[in-house]
């Protein structure tokens, strides 16, 4: 994991990581705690919401991958069994 971590890290314009557990619950981050806090909270109901969307439609179904883009930035989320990994991008 580290060196995935290490991988994601290293691309041009990724603002930073965070890892949560399956309560939404930062284990591992690159940003600041107030970012960190706000943002792993709405993210984490974005996934629940998400999750319960593909499950409504298809119960043998579940969410594997979350893309989210604006005009100034794009969150990636890849949802698993124990840990989300979160990277954030900004272009500026």
């Amino acid at each position: 994991m580290l060196l995935t971590h290490l991988l994601i890290q290293s691309q041009k314009g990724v603002q930073g990581i965070i890892i949560v557990n399956s309560e939404g619950i930062p284990v591992k981050t690159t940003l600041d705690n107030s970012s960190t806090v706000q943002y792993a909270g709405l993210i984490h109901q974005l996934v629940m919401k998400a999750r319960t969307t593909v499950r409504d439609i298809d119960p043998q179904n579940d969410l594997t991958f979350l893309r989210v883009r604006s005009k100034k930035n794009e969150i990636m989320i890849a949802p698993g069994e124990k840990e989300k990994k979160k990277p954030f991008s900004h272009d500026f």
